[in-house]
């Protein structure tokens, strides 16, 4: 039970993530900048947490804990800027693309990491997903003409980036209370976010002129949640299967742009949904098969 608990945690998690395009795409509509936007998303989770933590975290951390957790959070801060980034250069459908490679990138370092080979039901639920999000994320509908090297490379930045998060959300200081580590982890998204992006939004009125709700909003689902739903569960199922798991940001993101945005999504995009999400179940259905052949022999 707990270990279900854990996975549902981690998916849930991703879903959060792939909400975010939407309201985003509301804020931007409302005229709102992306440093605005992504500033005030950590600046806002960052404080919520920490009172969240102040009511309901209990623990102790060391200095040396303390960086661990805030490196760890620079990572979600980047992959953020890069994404964003990468927008500015290529089309949509192509940067979702480039960032969902942090699903080999995470299987492989974490078998680096571990030091066993991928299984080949990992293996299979990769190409299941490297296929659905080639379908889901509209590139053969977009613009492939529209190429630019450094919306490819801050694409794959981004991919880097996220895959680093979920693997070491699941290995950094592990023994800190959930609550705590969450929190110190946002402190390293803010303060990578404000030097890349200054706080002006903090002095220029945008908080009272519409910004806070969007604020507020793209906190909890853009760092609330998935990063206390990862500090959680990726512990207790591996860096692997949470970053399998983790693409079930892209089915979402497609669930939100159709039925809140009213946004004309294809067949074949519709089908790519179904294959990512068929993908994100063959490493929990493999298990399953093993555990139940283990019991069928003793």
């Amino acid at each position: 039970m707990f270990y279900w608990r854990s996975v549902l945690l981690v998916f849930l998690g991703a879903c959060s993530y792939g909400m975010l395009s939407t309201f985003v795409k509301l804020a931007y509509k409302d005229g709102f900048t992306s440093a605005e936007v992504s500033g005030s998303q950590m600046f806002i989770g960052a404080c919520l947490m920490w009172v969240l933590t102040l009511i309901l975290g209990r623990g102790k951390t060391s200095p040396r804990q303390w960086l661990l957790l805030i490196g760890v959070g620079v990572g979600t801060g980047l992959t953020g800027i890069f994404y964003y980034q990468s927008l500015r250069y290529i089309p949509a459908s192509i940067a979702i693309v480039l960032l969902f490679q942090f699903t080999w990138i995470g299987v492989l370092v974490e078998s680096v990491l571990t030091r066993t080979r991928p299984g080949m039901d990992r293996i299979a639920a990769l190409v299941l997903l490297f296929i659905g999000t080639i379908l889901a994320g509209g590139v053969l509908e977009g613009e492939l003409r529209n190429f630019s090297w450094m919306g490819l490379i801050y694409g794959l930045l981004s991919a880097v980036t996220y895959a680093f998060f979920i693997i070491c959300s699941g290995r950094v200081a592990t023994s800190v209370n959930p609550w705590l580590r969450s929190s110190f982890m946002l402190v390293g998204a803010v303060l990578i976010t404000f030097i890349v992006y200054p706080p002006v939004f903090l002095v220029n009125g945008s908080l009272v002129h519409g910004l806070l709700k969007w604020g507020i909003l793209l906190a909890l689902f853009g760092a609330i949640v998935p990063t206390l739903f990862f500090t959680f569960g990726t512990p207790h199922i591996g860096g692997s299967l949470a970053t399998i798991m983790g693409s079930a940001e892209l089915p979402m993101a497609v669930f939100m742009s159709s039925f809140v945005l009213g946004e004309q999504v294809s067949i074949v995009r519709w089908l790519g949904v179904a294959i990512i999400l068929v993908g994100i179940t063959i490493p929990e259905l493999t298990r399953r098969r093993k555990k139940r052949f283990k019991q069928v022999e003793q």
